[in-house]
């Protein structure tokens, strides 16, 4: 069992020993482990999902509607001494389409959450979700007509190859004019370079961001427009859910040691053990 901090490569993977068989990663995502190399190891990984959702799904509603509402600027100028400085009229969430990029447990909160504020909810997946991951009977749209049509996109997806980079120029480019960017899932999702230029150039209204694409590392560009709400991604940092998260962890960690396989697998851990066979749990000592 192995307690995960920083990157767990290729590299590293290969000089561990043959005795490791699992890595439980305290995290929703897990980008930081190559997942697919250690199944070729035979070693398999969990993460927490769902421990996050809330918390998650929380500051993704705040970064709405602070930008909505460019909340940075007369907050700022409070602070400063200014009373609202350069204030004036914004927008609220009633009656705008949010368009959430990846329907899984986060983007599901996410919709939950919308509903109350007024906000129809659309969202575009790899497929459709069943009803029970659909609480609020979201519209399936392609990424393209989410991206066209959506008042705000705010973006719930694993950063993967297929990921990196998905919004960038070209995307800008077919979004509304004025609209509304959130990012709480993985900060290179999104290319940096591409969302200060649409900031600029008044294509996007606002941005609220809890990751970054180089963090620590901000960009710039972005901490000089008064139009970004940015936060230095503590959507997960709240007692409760770190809590949740290490409950998750240790049982993993006893799934493993009682039953031989973990309780919460990442989906190349899935794959292994569907080739290998198990799928049932052992019978506990």
């Amino acid at each position: 069992m192995k307690p995960m901090t920083g990157r767990f490569d290729q590299k590293l993977i290969d000089v561990l020993p043959s005795s490791l068989k699992f890595v439980s990663h305290n995290g929703a995502g897990y980008d930081s482990i190559d997942a697919s190399a250690c199944a070729a190891r035979g070693i398999s990984v969990s993460n927490t999902p769902g421990a996050v959702d809330a918390s998650t799904a929380d500051t993704t509603l705040f970064l709405i509607i602070g930008a909505l509402r460019r909340i940075h600027i007369p907050s700022t100028a409070l602070r400063a001494g200014k009373w609202r400085g350069r204030w004036s009229l914004t927008h609220e969430p009633e009656g705008k389409t949010l368009g959430i990029l990846g329907m899984g447990g986060i983007g599901a909160a996410v919709a939950r959450r919308a509903i109350p504020f007024g906000m129809r909810v659309q969202y575009h997946n790899r497929s459709r979700v069943p009803a029970s991951q659909n609480p609020v009977g979201a519209k399936y749209v392609s990424f393209e007509d989410l991206l066209e049509t959506s008042d705000i996109i705010s973006v719930h997806l694993p950063l993967n190859a297929s990921t990196h980079g998905l919004i960038s120029r070209d995307q800008f480019a077919t979004m509304k004019d004025g609209v509304v960017l959130i990012n709480t899932a993985r900060g290179p999702i999104v290319n940096e370079d591409a969302l200060v230029e649409a900031l600029e150039s008044g294509k996007v209204w606002g941005a609220g961001l809890d990751v970054h694409e180089h963090e620590p590392k901000i960009h710039p560009g972005l901490i000089k427009n008064e139009n970004c709400v940015l936060l230095p991604h503590v959507g997960t940092g709240t007692l409760e859910t770190q809590r949740k998260m290490e409950v998750l962890v240790c049982e993993n960690i006893r799934s493993a040691l009682v039953n031989g396989h973990l309780k919460t697998p990442v989906a190349e851990t899935r794959k292994m053990m569907k080739t290998n066979g198990v799928g049932h749990e052992k019978k506990g000592k």
